[in-house]
Parts: C-alpha cells; sequence; structure tokens
C-alpha cells in the first residue's frame, strides 16, 4: 500500500513537472494557430490549451500559498518576480507556478529515488545518497528551467529589435508620433517577433497610464535586462526631451544593432577551429593514424613473426 501511494506521487509529481515546462510553449503554438484561423491577438493570448489547467492550478495554488504564508521574505519574492520578468513569465501564476514547481521537484524525486534505489537493490551507500542528489536536482531544476527561457527569450527580443526599429522609422517618416508608432509596430510584427511586440504593448500601456513617459520607456529596458532596449529607451527619451528627429535617430540605432550582431556572429566563427581542435585530436586523428600506419605495423609484425 506505501509502494503504490510513492509510486503515485512519483508520477504526479513527474507529470506536474513535465507539463509545467511543456506549458509555455503549448501556449505559444495554440495562441499561432488561433492567430492563423483569424481571431483577434487579444482572444488568441487568453486562450489556455485546456489540458493543462488542472496540474498547472494545482503546482500555482502550492506555490501561492507558500508565498502568501510569509515563510520568504518579501525582498526575496521582489527578487525571483524580476528573475521571471526577465525571462518573459510575466503572468499572474507565474511566481506560484515557480515555487510550487520546487516544492512539487523538491518532495517528489527524493520520493522516486527512495522507490528506485530500493527496487534495484543498490548498495547502502547509493540507497543514502541518491534521495540528497536528487533533491538537489529537483531544487535546481526549476531555475535552470527559467534561466534557459529567461536566454532564448532574451535572444528573440535581441533578433526582433532591428526590425522593430526599422518599421518605427518608417511610421515616424509618415507623420505619426511615439506611441501610435509603437502601436502599430507591434500590431505589424506580431507574426514575426512576438515577444518584441509584447514589450512594446507593454511598454505603450505604461505610458498611457504613468504620468511621466521618460520613466515607462525605460522600463522598456529594465524589464529585461538587455543593453540593446535599454539604448533604444534613451534615444527615445533623448528624441521626446530634446526634440531631435526620431527617424535619424532609429535608423542610426538600428544599423548599429545589425553591426554588433554580425560582429557577435564574426566571433563565433573565429571561436570555431579552436573548438573543433580537441574533436580532431580525438576522432580524426587516431583514425589518420590507424590508416597511415596500420599496414606499416602489419608488415612489421609479419617480420618479427617470421
Amino acid at each position: 500500500m506505501l509502494a503504490g501511494g510513492l509510486i503515485f506521487v512519483i508520477f504526479a509529481s513527474l507529470a506536474a513537472g513535465l507539463l509545467l515546462v511543456n506549458s509555455g510553449r503549448e501556449r505559444r503554438y495554440h495562441r499561432r494557430v488561433l492567430m492563423a484561423r483569424g481571431q483577434t491577438l487579444a482572444a488568441a493570448s487568453q486562450q489556455r490549451t485546456p489540458a493543462n489547467r488542472l496540474p498547472i492550478r494545482i503546482v500555482s495554488a502550492i506555490g501561492r500559498g507558500i508565498a502568501g504564508s510569509g515563510l520568504l521574505p518579501a525582498k526575496t519574492l521582489a527578487e525571483l518576480e524580476q528573475t521571471l520578468a526577465m525571462a518573459g513569465l510575466r503572468d499572474g501564476n507565474g511566481l506560484g507556478l515557480f515555487i510550487g514547481a520546487k516544492i512539487v521537484f523538491l518532495l517528489g524525486f527524493p520520493i522516486a529515488a527512495i522507490v528506485l534505489t530500493r527496487e534495484a537493490s543498490f548498495s547502502p551507500l547509493i540507497g543514502r545518497l541518491a534521495p540528497v542528489i536528487a533533491g538537489i536536482v529537483g531544487l535546481l531544476l526549476p531555475d535552470k528551467i527559467v534561466s534557459s527561457l529567461g536566454d532564448r527569450y532574451r535572444t528573440s527580443l535581441e533578433l526582433g529589435v532591428p526590425d522593430s526599429l526599422d518599421m518605427m522609422v518608417i511610421c515616424t517618416q509618415a507623420g505619426l508620433g511615439l506611441v501610435p508608432s509603437m502601436q502599430r509596430v507591434a500590431a505589424e510584427i506580431w507574426y514575426a517577433h512576438p515577444t518584441v511586440a509584447r514589450e512594446l504593448n507593454q511598454t505603450v500601456t505604461e505610458m498611457q497610464i504613468a504620468v511621466n513617459g521618460a520613466q515607462a520607456l525605460m522600463g522598456l529596458g529594465t524589464r529585461t535586462g538587455l543593453s540593446s532596449l535599454k539604448r533604444v529607451a534613451t534615444t527615445l527619451i533623448q528624441s521626446t526631451q530634446y526634440g531631435t528627429p526620431l527617424s535619424e535617430a532609429l535608423r542610426s540605432l538600428a544599423a548599429e544593432m545589425r553591426q554588433d550582431a554580425l560582429t557577435r556572429y564574426e566571433e563565433k566563427a573565429a571561436r570555431l577551429p579552436v573548438m573543433l581542435t580537441i574533436p580532431m585530436i580525438i576522432f580524426v586523428l587516431p583514425c589518420v593514424f590507424i590508416v597511415v600506419g596500420g599496414p606499416a605495423a602489419l608488415h612489421i609484425g609479419k617480420a618479427f613473426a617470421r
């Protein structure tokens, strides 16, 4: 009876973890399918896959309960929210999902390790070390997932910022102001770069609500931590304050960002020969030695055999 309960807890925790990892990707795919069918962006962004609601709500409820219990300091919760925001996880359940996933993994992985080590009849040392290692892995796994999602989110932003700036140049030259230009660019670039469109929409909303528009523009860079978006925000603030031509500033900024991206690609290409050295030594050179020196070694062996 106890073994059956442990197995149920293991499978429930692993299923909740896998659903948590894949929920963001499935939601994005579901939104794109809905938009391809002609639904509006707002309706598509509010849709959720019904199959994932119950497990995610359970994990999120656990996390929200721990966050609201006062066990974690307010500073720690604020830092977690900032980290999740930089990874693009700004939904209302983001913090609860993160904390709940930590708890589920922290409890589920050691239980799974205990059951597996007992069923496989490992040595007592492995039986004692496996739950500890599994608990550490379960505790650090959500951080690794969030870090990976953050890297992907920032990379997607960096790829889409130059295109969005070029579109803003066209809009400003057509006579649109800053806020209407950002709204139009966000609507037009959604299908190609949804992350950039999301950031622009949030910035426009903050500019419409906030009294100080410069503070809302600076939030464009502080939310993601990208230096390129901070430069965009600084350029927009200076253009609005000093009356400089916005289109020229955005055009030069887009050219600088593309040049920076080209420089990064050239650096990666320059590192490629160095990175290929060790694989060549391990995999290629032994084959070359065998092909070149193999016949000679065979002849020498036959000579000594006589």
